[in-house]
């Protein structure tokens, strides 16, 4: 092979190339983890938590690839107690960086009663979460006490926001909406919840009514959230909530809702049940990427809430014209 200077166009185009491979992952990233939550922090490392099988513990791992994360060593900074609050149904952990402290939000339930689950935070003030203490800051209590789960935390403007999935009051018992409301800390929210979303479409509401796991995305001057609806088995899909990102969050009027799932089962790419995602880019920041579970295949055996193969995946998203994000379908194995 012969090397050749192409000059400033050669370097533009290595540049493009370059980018692109970044943006190229080997799926499955990790085995037997669902609810994935990935955070590309200031050191240059992609720090990943996830929902483990036996619902017992939270783990950490961290890597300066995504791909890395498969062969990264996990550290368990948390278990299960052995019953009353938090010691039963350790879901969908998220690692947030607040004003100098780590924060892992995660649901819970208790052994005594499996589904009083709540939302519970985890704190640390040491520079690495891999070191230090993590201290149990309680119940993340958001206003009324109903089955609720899945919190996610983010910045717009200098107002931070706590998004999570919650029974509405007095509703049936398997319907599960998106809330919003402001945070005054990193443990608390100041004021009402406002609903968001609810299971409105037949997509939304196979086998269960469900809108759950919500994840932001802010680009193109537009709020992006995207949720988890129906049965955790291959009718899983993304349905997706858009806002402009100077328009009052906190007023449902604000969102749009699209009627059709943006991400869902391909059988041709073999692959079902895509969900409870987060998002994250390539480390230069110019690729986003959604991070995400699923099966490779479509059919369980017994109850899908017991199946331990749904794995984390990562594919990078395009935008399209109008500035709204194109996730395709979950690509093959």
């Amino acid at each position: 092979m012969r090397l050749v200077s192409l000059g400033a166009a050669g370097f533009v185009l290595a540049a493009f190339f370059a980018s692109a491979a970044a943006a190229v992952f080997h799926n499955p990233l990790v085995l037997q983890r669902a609810d994935p939550h990935v955070t590309l922090q200031s050191d240059g490392q992609y720090y990943f938590t996830a929902t483990v099988p036996e619902y017992d513990r939270i783990e950490l791992r961290r890597a300066r690839t995504l791909d890395g994360l498969r062969d990264g060593a996990a550290k368990v900074v948390w278990r299960k107690h052995a019953s009353g609050p938090m010691s039963h149904h350790i879901w969908a952990p998220e690692l947030h960086r607040i004003d100098g402290k780590w924060y892992l939000y995660f649901t819970a339930s208790r052994a005594d009663a499996i589904w009083d689950v709540r939302l519970y935070v985890l704190e640390n003030a040491a520079a690495d979460p891999f070191r230090g203490e993590w201290i149990e800051r309680g119940q993340l209590k958001t206003g009324w006490e109903s089955f609720s789960l899945d919190a996610t935390t983010f910045a717009l403007d200098g107002r931070r926001y706590l998004l999570w999935t919650q029974r509405p009051r007095d509703s049936a018992q398997h319907v599960t909406a998106i809330y919003i409301a402001r945070m005054d800390t990193p443990l608390s929210i100041a004021g009402p919840a406002t609903l968001l979303s609810q299971p409105d479409y037949a997509w939304e509401k196979v086998k269960y009514a469900v809108n759950e796991a919500p994840a932001v995305l802010v680009r193109n001057g537009r709020v992006f959230v995207t949720y988890s609806a129906s049965a955790t088995d291959a009718n899983y899909a993304l349905g997706m909530l858009t806002a402009p990102a100077g328009a009052n969050l906190l007023d449902a009027r604000s969102w749009t809702k699209s009627p059709q799932p943006v991400f869902a089962s391909s059988a041709a790419n073999g692959q079902y049940g895509p969900g409870h995602n987060s998002f994250t880019t390539t480390p230069d920041g110019k690729t986003d990427i959604l991070v995400y579970h699923a099966r490779n295949y479509r059919d369980i055996v017994g109850d899908p809430l017991k199946n331990p193969d749904r794995h984390t995946r990562a594919q990078p998203i395009t935008w399209r014209a109008d500035g709204t994000p194109d996730f395709g379908a979950p690509v093959a194995d």
